[in-house]
Formats: C-alpha cells, structure tokens, sequence
C-alpha cells in the first residue's frame, strides 16, 4: 500500500476513534448539589453568568453525541470543499482537520455555535419568571386600556353634553330672533329690493304671554312726551336669558292694545328700536342701526305703508336725508349732500320713476340746477335742463334735449343774457350741432 493510500485510510479510523471519545461527554452538566441548608448560593465562579432574580451561576447545558455526530460531518464536507484547491491531499486533509475541529466543538466552521447551548437557570426558575413578567406587562396594557376607554367614554359623554348645551343655545337665539325679527313675506322682499317702493308698517307677531315677564310700569310725565303720568302693563322677553330683555312691549290696561315697544336688535343688551302704537298700530319708529347709543334713522307710518323716513347718513346728530311716500310709492327724497343743514338736492317721483331734480350746485343755499326726464321704455332719459348761472335767483339758460331714441340729444338752447326774464339769443341744435341762431336782443347784435 502506498503512503498516500495508506493516509487516506486513516480517516475512517479517526473518525471512529473521535466518535467513541465523543461518547465519553454527557449530554448535559450534572446539576450540583446544594450546601447543606439548601439556602446558600452555588460556589462563585467568574466564567458562568448569575441569574439576576436568584443570584445563583447559571450552568451551561452540554452537548450531545448526535449533535457532534453531526458537527463533525458538516465540518468535514466543509473541510473537503476549502481543502479541493489544493487537489486529492488537500481535500483529504481538510476534511480531516475539519471533522477533528466538529467532532471536538460540536460547531461548524463559519456557521457560528452549534452544539454549547445558552445558560439555562438551575430548574428552569428563569424563564418562569420571565412568562410571569410579561403576564404582568400583559395585564398592565389591559387595565391601561380599560382606563383609556374610560377616558374616552367620559369625553365623548361630555362632548355630547356640551352639544346639547349649544343646540338649546341655538333654539333660544332662533326664538328670539323669530320674535324679534319676523320673515319676511315673498311681497315684503321685493319691496324691499325696490328703493322706491314704501316699505309695510311693521308688524308685531302673536306671541304666547306665557314666554315674557309681566309687571306694571308707570310711566312719569314727559318721559315720552306724555302730558300726564301713564300706568302700562310691562312684558318684557329675555330669549336668550342673559338678564337683558330683548323685547319690552307696553300696554294700555284699559284697552289691552300695544302702546310702545322696544327692542335690542343685536343682542348687546341696549335698545336700538323704539316703536310708538295708535290703536295697535305702529305710526312712528326710531332706529339706532350702528349700536352707538344715538339714534339714526326716523320712520313715519299710516294705514299699512311708511310715510317718511329721515336718515342720519353721517351718525353726527344730524339728519341729512328725508324721503316722502305717499299710497305705495317714494314720491320725494331731499339731500344734505355737504352736510351745512341745508337741501341742496331734491328729487321727484311719479309711478316711482324719477321725473325732476334741483340741486344747489355752488352750495349757497339756493337752487341754480334743475333738470326733467322723459321715460323712455324704463329708462328715465334728460328732457330739459334749466339753470341759474350767476345765482341771482333767476333761472337764465333753458335747454332742451330730444329723447326718442332712448338719450338725450341737445335740441334747443335758450339764454337770457341780461337777466330781464326775456330770452335774448336762441340757438338751434340737430344731431347734437349747431345748425341756427336766433337774437332777439338787438345790443347783442355785432356791428
């Protein structure tokens, strides 16, 4: 037999010899026996880890046959694939070496521990505790949650309560505004939407006494211009029960009928509306409408229509716009336009289109402008101008205008240029030129 034969048939014959020894090692390291009292701790020793919970070494578990058994052969296959490269002896070589190293260790080359085990507490009281632990970890999450359920089922019965609050909130602000401020019919928002239509005298809905608080009032001579002192019955409502009535109605007690009332619009807990009844009726009413405390706007009625309002455009205590309605029309409106407390622009209406105007347009307190219009289709289209040039009082160019195809077009322009009252040169117009001049006044003729 050759040398190299012969090496080659040694490595049946060690792995005999290495699995026989391999029987000498036990499965596992016998536990050791407790000192006597079997309270004390097992001897220190520096290379075997201590269980935190008992204080005790940590014995390692052994390997078994079976496992270096199979080490062995995975590190010998292993050993014979590195050791290939260097041909036959190689690869016998290397898989003895191998197999020695698996058969020893019971690990395989490059694939990390194989057969040592982790430490395991004496009796397994470790991993008991640890089960125990995370049932306890386990238990805490659940309490945790039923107490965040809790919290939430508490908020959201809060939430609900506060919704609650507010809907009521709502339905007392809704009551007191339906009160207060009635809807308006289909009819009474297109008069409103027309500027020239008379607005309806403002009625007061029926409500229920059972909603206001009734008490008796007197009243004190001349507080509302009375002549003698007035005993009223007094129902005032708080809708929104801030302590602050939105509504205060007064009473005749002879006759039952409404004879003022007064009312906070805005709900600021001051009053903005004054109304004063004749026979139940409104017939006058003073409005505050910016909640500065002064009053702005002053409205008459009659029957079922306003008569007049009068505004205070600029809220300085000064009424600077008055309009006039007669049946179901604005028929007159008079500006203060400069603020000086005088009219300088009136303007006239039939069948609410506007037919004249006068301004005062050099603000002198007189009238010097005065226009007329022509309806034309719905248009109102300028028929004739007049005016005061010198604000002597006396009215001096006269113009006319053609209006038939539907604007204005200067047609004739008459002048009186000394002031007697007698047109003095007369000027003819077509298609907005000058086609014809007429003087009357010989000493306005050039020489």
């Amino acid at each position: 037999m050759s040398p190299r034969t012969l090496r080659t048939a040694r490595f049946p014959l060690i792995l005999l010899v290495i699995l026989a020894l391999s029987g000498c090692v036990t499965a596992t390291a016998p536990a050791p026996s407790l000192p006597p009292g079997g309270t004390a701790p097992y001897p220190a020793d520096p290379t075997l880890p201590v269980d935190p919970t008992t204080g005790q070494a940590q014995q390692p578990i052994g390997v078994s046959i079976a496992q270096r058994a199979q080490s062995a052969m995975e590190s010998m296959v292993m050993g014979a694939v590195l050791g290939s490269s260097l041909g036959p002896l190689g690869m016998a070589a290397g898989a003895g070496v191998m197999l020695i190293y698996g058969a020893l260790t019971g690990n395989v080359p490059f694939q990390g521990q194989g057969g040592m085990g982790p430490y395991d507490p004496v009796g397994g009281g470790a991993e008991a505790q640890r089960e125990a632990a995370l049932e306890r970890e386990i238990e805490s999450e659940i309490a945790r949650g039923d107490s965040l359920e809790s919290e939430i089922e508490e908020e959201l019965a809060r939430q609900e309560e506060l919704l609650h609050q507010i809907d009521q909130q709502e339905q007392v602000q809704k009551s007191a505004a339906a009160a207060i401020a009635p809807t308006l019919s289909d009819e009474e928002l297109a008069a409103q939407l027309d500027p020239r239509a008379a607005p309806k005298t403002p009625k007061d809905r029926d409500l229920p006494r059972a909603i206001f608080e009734e008490e008796e009032a007197v009243i004190e001579k001349g507080e509302w211009g009375n002549q003698r002192k007035l005993t009223t019955i007094k129902r005032s409502l708080d809708a929104d029960r801030d302590g602050e009535p939105e509504q205060v109605r007064y009473f005749d007690p002879k006759t039952g009928l409404i004879i003022r009332k007064v009312v906070d619009r805005d709900y600021d807990g001051k009053p903005d509306t004054w109304s004063v009844y004749q026979d139940g009726k409104v017939v006058s009413r003073t409005l505050d409408t910016n909640a500065d405390g002064k009053p702005d706007i002053w409205e008459t009625y009659s029957g079922s229509r306003m008569t007049s309002r009068q505004i205070d455009r600029d809220n300085d205590g000064v009424k600077d716009a008055f309009y006039i309605y007669r049946g179901t029309s604005l028929v007159e409106e008079k500006h203060d336009v400069n603020n000086d407390g005088k009219i300088d622009l009136i303007v006239i209406y039939k069948n609410r289109k506007r037919v004249s105007t006068a301004e005062d347009i050099d603000k002198d307190g007189a009238m010097d402008y005065w226009t007329e219009y022509d309806v034309v289709g719905e248009k109102e289209v300028i028929s004739r101008i007049e005016k005061d040039t010198n604000s002597d009082g006396i009215r001096d160019v006269f113009e006319s205008y053609s209006t038939g195809n539907g604007r204005p077009e200067l047609a004739k322009r008459e002048e009186d240029k000394d002031g007697d009252g007698e047109v003095d040169i007369i000027s003819i117009y077509e298609n907005g030129r000058l086609v014809r001049r007429e003087i009357n006044d010989p000493n306005l003729v050039p020489l």
